[in-house]
C-alpha cells in the first residue's frame, strides 16, 4: 500500500516548527524526523496524517551536550551517534551499549532518540534508559516551554504526556558519577527484534556495600520503570551472585506482563529475572 495524501511542511526553526505544529495539529499533524515507526504506519494506512511537519531542517535540534551536570539530547540526534560513546564516563558507556542493541543498522542510522521516547513502545531501549535514569522531557509549543519529569511522561503503551501540539526538542539524562556502574542486558527471539524483556541498571559500591542502586525494567508492562523493591534488596549489601539473584526475583515477582495468558505471564517473568540478573552481573564486572 502507499501513505494517503499529506500536506509537507519543512521548517528552519523551532519557532517555526512549533507554529506550523499548532496550525495543523487539530488535522492529525505529525512531526517527523526518522519516521522509522510513523512511515512504515502510514504506508499500511494505520495512520493517516494530514500534514507531516519535518523537523529534520532544523540545525538546533542536531545535537548531543553535555552542560550543567545534563546530557541534553536534541531531537533530531539519531541513534547511531551513540554507537561510540557520545561523551566520555560511565554515561557514555552505557548509552553505546544500548544503541547496539537497537533494531539494525538502517533503523539506527536513521531513527532518533527522542522519536523512541516520544513513540513510547514499551519495548524501548531508550525509553527503559529515560525512566530508569530520572530523564527529563523538554516539550514546546506556541504557548511556551514546559519540562517533564519521565514519572509524569510515559503514561501506557505508546502514550505520553505530550499534547498533539507539542515538540519533544530535547531529552535531559543526568551525568551519572565517576564511579558508577552499569548494567544492560535484553532478550529477544532474534537479533533486532522487540525485546521480550529488558534490564538497566546502575549502582556505587562505598566501603564494600552498595549505594545508589537503580533497577529499571523495559517491554514486560505498558511502560518501563524503575523497581524499588529490586533495588531495596541491594542497597546497603554487597554486590555478589547471591544478592543478585535475590533482587532477580523480587523484581520478576512485583511485574504485572501486559501478556494475560497465566502461560505467558510465567514466562515474562522467567525472562526479567533472567536478563535483571544478568544486568547486576554485567555492571559487576565492568
Amino acid at each position: 500500500m502507499k501513505p494517503s495524501a499529506f500536506q509537507y511542511h519543512a521548517p528552519t526553526t523551532i519557532a517555526e516548527a512549533v507554529t506550523t505544529l499548532a496550525t495543523v495539529a487539530p488535522e492529525d499533524g505529525r512531526i517527523i524526523a526518522g519516521g522509522q515507526s510513523l512511515v512504515p504506519a502510514m504506508a499500511l494506512r494505520l495512520a493517516q496524517p494530514a500534514h507531516l511537519v519535518d523537523i529534520n531542517g532544523i540545525a538546533a535540534l542536531d545535537r548531543i551536550e553535555a552542560r550543567d551536570g545534563v546530557l541534553s539530547i536534541g531531537a533530531c540526534a539519531r541513534h547511531a551517534a551513540f554507537e561510540r560513546p557520545a561523551i566520555e564516563g560511565p554515561l557514555g558507556r552505557l548509552l553505546s551499549d544500548v544503541a547496539r542493541h537497537i533494531a539494525h543498522y538502517p533503523i539506527r542510522t536513521r531513527g532518533t532518540f527522542c522519536g523512541s521516547i516520544a513513540n513510547a513502545d514499551p519495548a524501548s531501549e531508550w525509553c527503559l534508559v529515560a525512566a530508569t535514569l530520572a530523564a527529563t522531557m523538554i516539550a514546546c509549543s506556541s504557548r511556551g516551554e514546559r519540562a517533564l519529569p519521565v514519572s509524569d511522561f510515559f503514561q501506557g503503551i505508546m502514550t505520553t504526556a505530550l499534547a498533539a501540539d507539542e515538540l519533544l526538542t530535547e531529552v535531559r539524562l543526568p551525568l551519572l558519577s565517576a564511579d558508577a556502574r552499569c548494567g544492560f542486558n535484553e532478550f529477544s527471539r532474534r537479533a533486532g527484534d522487540f525485546a521480550i524483556a529488558m534490564a538497566l541498571v546502575t549502582y556505587r559500591v562505598q566501603s564494600g556495600v552498595i549505594i545508589e542502586p537503580c533497577v529499571g525494567v523495559g517491554g514486560v508492562e505498558a511502560r518501563p520503570r524503575r523497581i524499588p523493591d529490586a533495588e531495596a534488596v541491594l542497597s546497603g549489601r554487597a554486590p555478589g551472585a547471591t544478592l543478585f539473584s535475590d533482587a532477580a526475583e523480587r523484581a520478576s515477582a512485583v511485574l504485572q506482563p501486559i501478556e494475560g495468558e497465566e502461560d505467558a505471564i510465567a514466562y515474562k517473568r522467567d525472562v526479567t529475572r533472567a536478563v535483571v540478573r544478568r544486568a547486576l552481573e554485567t555492571a559487576e564486572s565492568a
